[in-house]
């Protein structure tokens, strides 16, 4: 059955405008952005097929171009759009955090990382900057690696917070084992990283780690 068909109430967009995008589900918001389906599939049958296929809206996300257009229906279009959604939305996180202080605002910093990070198939390790007031001066992807390990250099680390004059940083670094659960080997990165930064006055605030779902922050753990 086509999506015109079905009840108003119960369509994407009128539901959307109704009741406000909260209201619906990974499935139908994602039926909103493809508008239409393919032959024998509304974009909702569509959309379910997609988040069947990848498990959840992130790991769709983070699919690679060629994986993506392999699916009926997706294309070089449909990818380059989801791309433009995605920087739009980093770009807009990473405002709001260059506007407020990082620690009041722990949210947007979970949502930026998430959406940077959630779904990589290697190993990133990135800094965010700050000023004496908390505020991102720039976030770096610094190191890559492995699925299972990546080497960070604490001096590269000094030599960036001095370049960009930071109070503060924050660390990241996702698992792509899908577990946000710091190893022993994270715990004494950080501790590290704390001890180099600490000679030229830069303070570690957290190190979050990050997986499909979950971000892990080193400072509500008690770790710091």
């Amino acid at each position: 059955m086509s999506i015109a068909d079905w009840p108003e109430g119960e369509r994407p967009r009128e539901k959307l405008l109704a009741r406000g995008a909260t209201a619906l589900s990974d499935a139908e918001l994602l039926a909103i952005f493809l508008r239409t389906g393919v032959v024998g599939k509304s974009a909702v049958d569509l959309a379910r097929e997609l988040l069947t296929k990848y498990g959840s809206l992130t790991s769709l996300f983070a699919a690679g171009q060629q994986d993506f257009c392999e699916t009926r229906g997706m294309g070089p279009a449909k990818y380059v759009q989801f791309q433009a959604v995605l920087e739009m939305s980093r770009r807009a996180l990473r405002e709001e955090m260059q506007r407020s202080d990082t620690l009041s605002s722990p949210r947007v910093v979970r949502d930026y990382l998430q959406l940077l990070l959630a779904g990589r198939q290697q190993e990133v390790f990135m800094v965010l900057f700050l000023d004496t007031q908390h505020r991102v001066i720039a976030c770096e992807e610094m190191f890559h690696g492995t699925l299972s390990q990546t080497s960070v250099y604490p001096r590269e680390v000094v030599k960036r917070a001095l370049l960009h004059n930071a109070a503060a940083v924050i660390l990241a670094h996702n698992h792509p084992s899908g577990v946000a659960e710091p190893s022993q080997s994270d715990q004494l990165l950080t501790g590290a990283l704390k001890q180099a930064l600490a000679l030229v006055d830069v303070r570690v605030l957290d190190h979050f780690v990050v997986a499909v779902g979950q971000t892990l922050s080193f400072a509500e753990r008690g770790l710091m």
